[in-house]
């Protein structure tokens, strides 16, 4: 890990307060130097953070992590112990946290937070624990487990003989949704809740069954977990759709606590404990809905709704204090800040304003906010405020000052820009360091995946590496995107990736009309759902000199069956065998006829979100017919090109590569 510079500094100026105005330019290799901070918790006095900080082993590939403390103040910010997940006992004197452990992966253990700093390890489990939570009492800790739960087949064949090898047994599939991406085969277990004594011991199982069950909330009273899952015997064939559960610690008996048609989730329960505040929506065959918040009785009983007309769906809750109400956050128009919504329902309050992506940890008694804050030009950071002043956010951690110092980061330009059916579409644009709106500059269209996502207001350190590089990188949020209600989101109904491409190519136009764009120089890019759209792009357009689809669904019919789960039958009117001719209408497959772009695919080999089928069928498609394309095979990689920071770096280098080999003159500075 590279040397840290405390900083403690109020976010009043916007984002870019640490960024140095001198001249050097971000580079690739800087990647490996990059550092995230994530999941702060305060102490229950309030007077020290803990946080996790990811970085980069460069001699194993891989993202690790380590527990760092920070004073509240700023101060004291250093190392504590190697893991992650780390949450605090009610009484301040223990944090649980998880880690490498015997006999082998990840395990909780528990540090006493004294000046001796003793540590135990208190799980000894085969399986991976996580969503870790401490009891009121401190004295137990909950945690969600898989639990193997395979049946096997108990079929009679003859033995080999004697040193034979034979090919080994073939796997049994029954279930529905058999298989996850970046896990595999997930027909093996379910997820179950347990609790373990925090000196250490036998954990033990609360929940039973073929049921997979969401993270554990513990009542005040320390009587029982609350949690959302769904325990049906035909969860697999039901679409969004779950509900809150309780689980008596001492009996293990399983209570439901709502009971309607739609997906219920992340409860969070009164301090008093007679009241529980959860999101959720009625069921609908729209492919996309904001939820709304509620609250219940601790029974179920007298459910109502406190965001009947607030068009954001809520996420991570927080009671206040007095019981007055709940603070939540939502994402806007590429920004997530932090509301507040009463008891007594509407109107909903915006706490924190700015643009920027926060998200909030814990609100403490005194209403003391911890998180952690990006902006265009600020990395993930832990910050707190106090929510009676919320305009006060100051910042405790920069974990990549160091790197970002002395360089010049791209600018960041807001635009909003008509649209075919009346939509206004939000976009933005990252201009290179020493931007000159004079000179002709190459661009990149990028598009993000879902579809029902956000573009949000963070630091990119993809966009930044291309701006460095001379690039002109157009990002925007088209009709099915979150952040702008349900309507918006769902108006890509039966019609992706078509409504989508209608808001992306007025975005370009948009753009180009602003004349420092080089029309000969246009490339698009980008994967799972923007796969979809960069391989439908192509087959609609050839204003690009190049593309690259990464990670693409081409063919539907193919496609359905094949992807990690059921659920994307639903997105279609009619079933494939029914009548197939809205999946093959809006498969980028069927306008392959058309396409003159030169066409790169980039996929993981181990990708089962979008399998790389169909990566091969495009590729063989554009072969077949002379279209100067390539097919990048992602070794290591499930759904996505970047998880391996060494593929990152790959992702970055063979994209510009490609770009420029096609380019009508050099695009860019590097090859």
């Amino acid at each position: 890990m590279r040397g840290f510079w405390i900083v403690a500094i109020a976010l009043v100026g916007g984002p870019g307060l640490l960024i140095g105005q001198g001249r050097e330019r971000l580079t690739l290799q800087e990647y490996l130097e990059f550092e995230d901070a994530q999941d702060p918790r305060a102490s229950p006095d309030g007077k020290q953070i803990v946080y996790t900080r990811r970085f980069i082993d460069k001699v194993n590939d891989r993202w690790d992590s380590a527990l760092w403390i920070v004073a509240a103040d700023g101060t004291r910010n250093r190392f504590l112990v190697e893991g992650g997940n780390a949450r605090w006992s009610p009484d301040g004197t223990r944090i649980a946290f998880v880690a490498e452990g015997q006999p082998s992966g990840a395990q909780i253990f528990v540090r006493w937070m004294d000046a001796e700093g003793a540590t135990s390890q208190i799980t000894r489990v085969s399986q991976g624990p996580g969503d870790l939570e401490w009891s009121p009492d401190g004295k137990s800790i909950a945690f969600r487990m898989m639990v193997p739960m395979k049946e096997e087949w108990r079929v009679e064949v003859p033995k080999p003989p004697s040193g034979a090898k034979w090919t080994e047994a073939p796997y049994v599939v029954e279930k529905l949704n058999y298989r996850r991406d970046r896990e595999g085969f997930s027909d093996q277990g379910f997820r179950h809740l347990f609790v373990v004594s925090a000196d250490g011991g036998t954990p033990r199982q609360l929940t039973q069954g073929a049921y997979d069950h969401g993270a554990p909330k513990w009542t005040p009273d320390g009587r029982a977990l609350v949690f959302s899952g769904n325990r049906s015997e035909n969860a697999d064939w039901e679409v969004r759709e779950s509900e809150i559960y309780r689980v008596d610690v001492d009996g293990a008996t399983v209570t439901q606590l709502t009971r309607r048609r739609g997906p219920d989730g992340q409860p969070a329960i009164s301090p008093d404990g007679r009241t529980i505040a959860y999101t959720g929506f009625d069921a609908t065959d729209d492919t996309w809905t904001d939820s709304k918040l509620y609250l219940m009785n601790a029974d179920g009983s007298n459910v109502r709704v406190l965001t009947p007309t607030f068009d954001r769906s809520p996420q991570g809750l927080h009671w206040a204090a007095d019981q007055s109400g709940v603070y939540f956050a939502a994402e806007n128009h590429g920004s997530r800040n932090l509301y507040f919504v009463p008891v007594s329902g509407e109107p909903v309050r915006q706490v924190t304003r700015g643009e920027h992506l926060l998200g909030i940890t814990s609100i403490d008694r005194a209403g003391n906010a911890v998180g952690v804050l990006t902006a265009w030009q600020k990395p993930n950071d832990v910050v707190t405020f106090n929510v009676a002043r919320p305009q006060q956010i100051t910042q405790l951690t920069a974990v990549n000052e160091d790197l970002l110092a002395r360089k010049e980061l791209a600018s960041i330009e807001e635009i909003w820009y008509p649209s075919v059916d009346g939509f206004r579409i939000q976009g933005w644009i990252a201009k290179p360091p020493g931007f000159d709106r004079s000179k002709k500059y190459p661009l990149m269209l990028a598009i993000h995946g879902g579809p029902h996502s956000m573009y949000g207001v963070g630091f990119n350190f993809g966009w930044q590496e291309h701006a460095a590089n001379g690039y002109v990188t157009l990002f925007t949020n088209p009709r099915g995107s979150t952040g702008y209600g349900s309507a918006f989101g769902n108006a890509i109904k039966f019609a992706y990736p078509s409504k989508d491409y209608d808001d992306l190519m007025a975005g370009v136009d948009t753009l180009v009309g602003r004349g420092y764009i080089d029309v000969k120089n246009m490339f698009v890019y980008g994967c799972s759902g923007g796969g979809v759209l960069t391989s439908w792009i192509v087959g609609h357009t050839d204003r690009f000199a190049a593309a690259s689809a990464n990670c693409p669904v081409t063919n539907w019919l193919s496609f359905v069956g094949t992807t990690d789960g059921a659920f994307w039958y639903s997105n279609f009117a009619k079933l494939p065998w029914e009548d197939p001719s809205e999946h093959l209408r809006r498969s980028p497959l069927m306008y392959v006829g058309n396409v003159k772009t030169p066409t790169m695919l980039m996929t993981g080999v181990k990708d089962l979100r979008t399998p790389i089928p169909q990566t091969e069928e495009f590729y063989m498609a554009l072969k077949l017919r002379k279209v100067p394309t390539a097919m990048v095979r992602f070794n290591e990689e499930w759904h996505g090109t970047s998880s391996k920071p060494s593929n990152f770096l790959r992702t970055q280098a063979y994209l510009r590569h490609w770009f420029n080999r096609f380019a009508n003159k050099p695009a860019a500075t590097m090859d």
